[in-house]
């Protein structure tokens, strides 16, 4: 009796887990800011740009360069069936009915690491184990006296084909934008980053469709669970009282399934809202903590090039306030903490540099301005990458329903950094054309 109610129900609460997972990776999408390629650090990245391989793969149907693919061939059946039943008189009766569909007879996929190249760089990307949403590059139905029905298919034929293929092929070509979330780890082969699986991600998606395009979709996703979640809900009830009540259906109950679901909801939601913007703000102090990388690494180099500038033994004032200059940078604070802020030296050093031409001539000093150089341009996309999430926290917290939620956790609104006059260097690197 109680059957339809305790099915509905437990498919209820399955839609709903599924409705906030959809809404959990929406928020997730929406508040992870876009790194250059450059920019990416250990940790959970959202990049963009293109895809480039000095070797691409050629896919197997469309014969098109890229860096993934897949296809499928299916070859189509169609069958009459006579079949013998008993009516509910016990009569023996024969009736006739038609079959069809598609099977699969040829697949197949591939795909390589490749890079993702924005204006500032490129990134390696270990596309295995990644959700993929390649472009549809190729489809076509045809018959044996199409040449492409044997070059790309089996000689074969499946039971009662009707001698007519079905090709198609998804792949993400060479150059095409892609939007890539993912786990940024340490290479394996030399100081850099990649981005690879990560069983801890809470997501690894390689998409060709826009940032926007997905959020959407998971918005979708979330609202049509949602439904689903409060139809079953009801149907339940309703079910159990069209099959028990002899006096009709009571709306009351209806209303109660109805009611308790959305209470559910909302308390589900609550968790999952609450625990997303904890997640942000456990991001906004990994950020900081990645400019806080890239000083250290300043740290260690200045030094060295404070004792190479004053190996030149001269005194005069305006080398010393270089100097100085450079030496007040070995300490700076968090954006809202009292203490020193830090500002880029990079035009200081490019000053002495002009001054004393005698110092391009040695190496020690131009590896040091090199290396200081990209340190430069990695404090500057940190302190932008730190910009933007603490931006994203801060809207949060001001936004309607998060801003009663952020109430709970007592966050405060994060202050950004000053430029500072820190310059990004471009950077060239070449692939196939």
């Amino acid at each position: 009796m109680w059957l339809p109610p305790v099915i509905g129900g437990v498919l209820a609460i399955i839609f709903l887990l599924l409705a906030l997972r959809a809404n959990k990776r929406q928020r997730l999408v929406d508040n992870l800011p876009t790194s250059k390629t450059t920019g990416v650090f250990i940790g959970l990245v959202e990049v963009k740009g293109t895809a480039e391989c000095a070797e691409p793969l050629i896919s197997f149907l469309a014969e098109r360069r890229c860096v993934q693919y897949s296809y499928s061939v299916e070859e189509h059946w169609s069958r009459t069936v006579v079949e013998t039943y008993t009516d509910d008189k016990g009569n023996t009766r024969t009736r006739t009915r038609h079959e069809s569909g598609w099977k699969s007879v040829a697949s197949g996929d591939e795909m390589t690491p490749f890079y993702l190249k924005d204006d500032y760089g490129h990134l390696l990307i270990q596309p295995e184990g990644a959700t993929l949403e390649p472009q549809s590059v190729f489809s076509v139905t045809c018959g044996p006296e199409d040449p492409l029905y044997y070059a790309k298919g089996p000689g074969w034929a499946v039971a009662d084909s009707d001698h007519r293929r079905r090709f198609t092929e998804q792949a993400m070509e060479l150059h095409v934008p892609l939007y890539i979330l993912g786990q940024a780890r340490e290479r394996k082969d030399m100081v850099a980053a990649e981005i690879a699986a990560d069983k801890n991600a809470p997501l690894y998606l390689i998409s060709t469709r826009s940032e926007k395009e997905i959020s959407r979709s998971f918005g979708w996703a979330f609202w049509g669970w949602h439904f689903l979640g409060l139809l079953l809900a009801v149907s339940g009830v309703f079910f159990q009282q069209a099959r028990g009540a002899a006096n009709g259906i009571a709306p009351g109950w209806l209303v109660l399934a109805g009611t308790l679901y959305i209470l559910t909801a909302s308390v589900g939601w609550v968790w999952m809202a609450y625990n997303s913007l904890v997640d942000l703000r456990q991001r906004v102090r990994q950020a900081w903590s990645l400019v806080e990388v890239q000083l250290k690494r300043r740290h260690d180099l200045i030094p060295n090039l404070v004792t190479t500038v004053t190996g030149l033994r001269d005194y005069e004032n305006t080398l010393q306030t270089e100097v100085a200059a450079l030496r007040n940078q070995l300490t700076a604070t968090a954006p809202g903490v009292a203490g020193p802020d830090f500002s880029a030296v990079g035009k200081v050093m490019l000053a002495v540099a002009e001054r004393y031409p005698e110092l391009k001539a040695q190496p020690s000093f131009l590896n040091l301005q090199q290396n200081l150089a990209d340190t430069e341009t990695r404090i500057a996309l940190a302190r932008s990458y730190y910009n933007e999430i603490a931006t994203q926290h801060n809207v949060r917290l001001e936004i309607i329903p998060d801003r009663f939620l952020a109430g709970l956790a007592k966050m405060q609104p994060q202050p950004l950094m000053a430029a500072n006059d820190f310059e990004r260097a471009s950077v060239v690197v070449k692939f196939a054309e």
